[in-house]
């Protein structure tokens, strides 16, 4: 076997890898959708273990990313496809973390979503909040999708996606602060909504950083700008 033979079952392996681990980021992002809807809090301390996993699956990658630069030497779109999931899989393990860190929300909560005009403490508001988990996930799996598949187009597509997560996260932004205004809503409850919307909106922003790596990936370009 030639030692090119050789490299390219590594990075097909490595390829491999990185989508696995961004199929359990987007599974688990899954089970909390489910488990926030069925008040399942069995299911939400499950994904505190799976954070863990998520976290071992990037140290795995990313030593597979040094020992390539280090003892292979890659050049030209061999580099990029090593950068980039040294980079890509930073992103997952950030997303992994926000999924953990809303089941850790929930279950300190101790309920689910509830509707905004109810005033009791505790709880988030479900009319705000599921737009944004709905169009989260979309923007999760498609980043997910595009990188493996080396999708330019529909990394593009997830790019332009974080302007309608941006959008709605300023929503409920609006909405707190005339909650406040109007003493609708208590003040933990008030800012258990913010952190809620702010973790699923920096979970649309690494999904962006995914597309951006996917594109770097196939073409060389980040933001502009050629690199090889």
């Amino acid at each position: 076997m030639s030692p090119r033979w050789i490299f390219e079952q590594e990075l097909e392996t490595l390829k491999n890898q990185v989508a696995e681990m961004g199929e359990r980021v987007h599974a688990s992002y899954e089970r909390l959708l489910l488990a926030i809807r069925e008040r399942d809090d069995e299911a939400l301390r499950a994904l505190l273990d799976n954070d863990r996993q998520i976290t071992d699956m990037q140290r795995g990658i990313e030593a597979k990313c040094l020992t390539l630069l280090t003892r292979q030497q890659p050049v030209a779109r061999d580099l990029r496809q090593v950068t980039a999931a040294l980079k890509a899989v930073t992103d997952l393990e950030r997303m992994g973390d926000h999924v953990a860190d809303l089941a850790e929300l929930y279950l300190r909560l101790g309920e689910a979503l509830e509707p905004t005009g109810q005033t009791s403490g505790g709880g988030l508001c479900e009319e705000l909040l599921s737009p944004m988990l709905e169009e989260v996930e979309k923007m999760l799996l498609q980043a997910v999708e595009a990188f493996s598949e080396g999708d330019v187009q529909r990394s593009e597509e997830v790019i332009g996606q974080d302007d309608v997560v941006d959008d709605l996260f300023n929503r409920v932004k609006e909405a707190m602060m005339e909650a406040i205004r109007k003493r609708a809503m208590d003040a933990d409850k008030v800012v258990d909504t913010l952190m809620a919307a702010k973790y699923l909106e920096k979970i649309g922003d690494h999904a962006v950083n995914i597309g951006e790596w996917a594109i770097f990936q196939a073409t060389g370009d980040m933001r502009g700008v050629k690199l090889y």
